[in-house]
């Protein structure tokens, strides 16, 4: 299935009602590409007191109903296309759990779906491929009551198991105990050690993305986007370490985080620490996508969720843009002797992954002032909502992009590309955008026209050509200078 096809826009509403937190996203999709058009939560705090009266907290009740009418109430305005309701751990395990469904239905008109353990697993598993297709491990959610483990790897594997591992599952009376809390999750998490041995984890949850948060804040990581952010383990066991030893009047002053978050961010960092010693994990990765994308993601039709989210993303992103939706595509075709020319960066079938996606955004800059259209390109790409890309990639992305439209090879953000992206990656995403840059300009952005001329590498030259009869129209003075840039930043002798 082709991401270029014009898919109906359809809106999509998901409240994901948690042990802790309840929450609306508003999701616009075209076709495999997702976009979070609206996201509000409240930590109501539903599962707080569960495990010691096996009923929801009452004023957790007091704060989701009034989320909850409100979320109703956005709806109702808004109209969307679907409207999902999902329900966890807290709703699914307490004895009061179908009376609140019954409530809810009474006093709002939604009806909650309470996903089981296995389900939850599923989608949340699911959610994490929806958003990394090439995710191989084991999947982690760290909800407020329970944690969920799925293998992954070409899709979920098995059904997923459910532990009694969120944070107010681990409360009792006699308050944070670092030791004896880890004593407890090491008997929890010993049946199923051997089932999920990984070398990689990946972490979805509020808790665990406020860890990836301030583990970025402390090693000043460029890019502050928890969505496939990447520690090694023995990083992450010591901002676990870190966390654990702090006070949580310490917690509730480190910026942006939440009175409610520093109150079970302590478990969530034990249980990742459990994780880590009893799973034999190497690194961690995080998530931002989970059982909502994971629900979004079920409901497609096979062929659409096969198509890869980066590529997708780009295509609906730029195409908006585009003078002409068959460019991408002519492009893609077009600089594929330039392409295999180039340094081997993120491995051949990766490569062309990106060089792809990057022909999908040549037209990104076309309705942005020319003045400032260099700038403005590359921060879009460096900082765009589109999963399946790691922050390398998004550095190697957006200086593709900055030259494309003829920026320097400086970039806008030299120091956040110097961290990110290797020298040989620099240089294969520069040259991938002059290739784009002459293409473009050759053409006048038609396809029909850049069909007409030809770009490959022979004997250590650029050779730019044009079919007979084209090269009065294609291969003038602007062209010259387009191909010579793209020349010396290959290395390459140029004929025309």
């Amino acid at each position: 299935m082709s991401p270029e096809r014009e898919y109906e826009s359809k809106q999509i509403a998901v409240i994901d009602i948690g042990s802790n937190s309840v929450r609306l996203v508003l999701y616009r999709l075209e076709g495999r590409a997702v976009w979070t058009m609206f996201n509000e939560k409240v930590l109501a705090g539903l599962g707080r007191d569960l495990a010691a009266t096996r009923r929801l907290s009452e004023p957790g009740v007091v704060m989701a109903m009034t989320a909850l009418r409100r979320f109703a109430a956005v709806i109702e305005g808004v109209q969307p296309d679907q409207v999902l309701v999902a329900a966890t751990a807290a709703v699914r395990e307490a004895e009061d759990g179908p009376l609140f469904c019954e409530r809810v239905a009474a006093e709002t008109g939604l009806r909650i779906r309470v996903l089981s353990g296995e389900e939850e697993a599923k989608y949340s598993a699911l959610g994490v491929l929806a958003g990394d297709p090439g995710a191989r491990g084991v999947a982690a959610d760290m909800g407020g009551a329970s944690l969920e483990l799925t293998r992954i790897g070409d899709g979920p594997r098995g059904k997923g198991v459910t532990l009694p591992l969120g944070p107010f599952a681990l409360l009792d009376a006699k308050g944070f105990d670092a030791d004896r809390l880890r004593g407890r999750i090491a008997k929890r998490l010993e049946p199923i050690e051997d089932d999920y041995a990984t070398p990689t984890l990946y972490a979805v949850g509020g808790a665990w993305r406020s860890l990836a948060q301030m583990h970025m804040a402390t090693v000043e990581h460029p890019i502050r986007i928890v969505h496939q952010y990447a520690m090694s383990a023995a990083d992450a066991r010591d901002m676990v370490r870190l966390v654990a030893r702090q006070s949580r009047a310490s917690l509730e002053k480190l910026p942006g985080l939440s009175k409610r978050r520093a109150e079970t961010l302590p478990y969530a960092a034990l249980v990742l620490e459990g994780l880590i010693e009893r799973l034999g994990l190497t690194s961690v990765n995080f998530s931002a996508w989970g059982v909502r994308e994971g629900l979004l993601y079920h409901g497609m039709e096979p062929a659409m969720r096969a198509v890869d989210p980066l590529l997708a993303g780009c295509s609906a992103w730029g195409g908006r843009q585009g003078v002409d939706p068959a460019l991408p595509r002519a492009l893609d075709g077009w600089l594929q002797s330039i392409a295999s020319a180039l340094p081997e960066v993120f491995g051949e079938e990766r490569d062309a992954l990106l060089t792809s996606s990057v022909c999908r955004l040549a037209d990104l800059g076309a309705r942005l002032h020319p003045d400032h259209r260099t700038n403005l390109v590359f921060d879009q790409v460096l900082w765009s909502p589109i999963p399946g890309q790691t922050h390398a990639e998004r550095a190697f992305m957006a200086v593709a992009m900055n030259a494309r439209y003829g920026g320097e090879a400086r970039t806008p953000a030299p120091e956040t590309v110097n961290r990110l992206l290797s020298e040989k990656g620099q240089k294969r995403a520069r040259a991938l955008g002059l290739a784009m840059r002459l293409a473009c300009d050759l053409s006048g952005r038609s396809p029909q026209l850049l069909a007409n001329a030809t770009a490959t590498v022979e004997k250590g030259a650029l050779r730019v050509t044009a079919a007979t009869g084209y090269a009065d129209m294609l291969l003038g003075e602007q062209t010259k200078r387009r191909a010579k840039a793209l020349a010396e930043a290959m290395d390459l002798a140029l004929k025309i």
